[in-house]
């Protein structure tokens, strides 16, 4: 199969473009590059050639004798929408919902997108894909506009599926630290303490990296009905946790870790998802980690290349503060497209 990938730098994009090559898929990745320097280890033993192009720059004839998008690349995370919301819609919205039109007028037939759990919002019980959604943030919002209007694109020649990732966790090359067992684990290496300023008692559930990869992978192999306009959630009923779960459980992976917890959060965020229907969808699809198979893993890491509090709190595995520099620098302009160079 021949497919293109947006986002093949980033934090997922650089764990689905070498499983992909590595089964024989012919892949091409796409990335404007505002994450080149957070890289954090030597984990990818092959990447695809990738175009250095702006979303929003798209045309057709990019995407001419393509089988498949899967579009990762987006502005990530709370934070970055919250700082700049105007962007986040034109990147995360109008830019996504451009590719997907530019997909179909050249003759793209698949078109996988990375939505997210987070368009739940704040949920009584357990949701699925049938519930009401509830974005509370730019970033949430912008997911829940994407998936109405590629919906509406979506006729006997173009397929949509729309993934909703649970909150994404484990190593990986451009390694990040703004999520929330990530963080966790790095402050357990680096201070030997969690400290919640929360009591720790919202919902989220989370997803590894490399099964976000194998879903995706499940579904460009599934038929073409099966997924066809279809909204999944991505990830295991059993990886529902509390945050005060998932503290305790990063807190017992390193020795000698304090961990506490303070009053509720303001923050009411709070969702249980059912991971039921991936399963219907994709017979044999399951996932292969666990928070703490996860914060396993992400020790190992640490213990191999000796992280340091420097490379942990840097700009480079935070969104938010590399995007802000690269504003700062004049390196981006407001729309964060990139300047010309001195």
């Amino acid at each position: 199969m021949r497919i293109l990938v947006t986002g093949t730098e980033g934090y997922l994009g650089s764990l689905l473009a070498p499983t992909l090559l590595s089964r024989g898929d012919e892949v091409t990745g796409l990335d404007t590059g505002y994450y080149k320097n957070g890289w954090l280890y030597n984990g990818v033993a092959e990447a695809p050639h990738t175009l250095v192009k702006d979303i929003r720059n798209v045309t057709p004839d990019d995407l001419v004798g393509y089988d498949a998008v899967v579009h990762m690349a987006e502005l990530s995370n709370d934070p970055i929408g919250d700082r700049i919301g105007d962007v986040t819609y034109d990147i995360n919205h109008h830019g996504s919902v451009a590719l997907a039109s530019a997909a179909k007028r050249a003759g793209v037939s698949r078109f996988v997108y990375m939505s997210s759990c987070s368009v739940y919002g704040v949920a009584d019980g357990t949701v699925d894909e049938t519930s009401p959604t509830d974005p509370q943030t730019a970033y949430a919002r912008c997911k829940a506009l994407v998936e109405r209007d590629v919906t509406a694109l979506a006729d006997d020649e173009f397929s949509p599926t729309f993934l909703r990732n649970a909150t994404a966790f484990g190593a990986s090359p451009r390694q990040r630290f703004d999520i929330v067992l990530n963080n966790l684990a790095g402050l357990a290496w680096t201070t030997h303490r969690i400290a919640m300023t929360s009591d720790g008692t919202p919902w989220r559930p989370l997803v590894h990296g490399l099964d976000i990869a194998k879903a995706i992978r499940a579904v460009l192999d599934a038929d073409r009905e099966a997924v066809h306009n279809q909204v999944l959630n991505v990830g295991a009923d059993a990886n529902n946790y509390t945050v005060r779960e998932i503290a305790e459980t990063v807190g017992a992976e390193f020795p000698g870790c304090e961990v506490s917890f303070g009053e509720p959060s303001a923050d009411n965020r709070s969702y249980k998802v059912s991971f039921a229907k991936i399963r219907q969808v994709l017979p044999g699809f399951e996932t292969d980690w666990d928070a703490a198979a996860g914060a396993a893993q992400l020790h190992r890491v640490f213990e191999q290349i000796q992280l340091d509090t420097e490379t942990f709190t840097g700009r480079g595995h935070t969104r938010l503060a590399q995007i802000e520099h690269l504003l700062k620098t004049g390196q981006v302009d407001p729309q964060l497209f990139w300047t010309v160079n001195p």
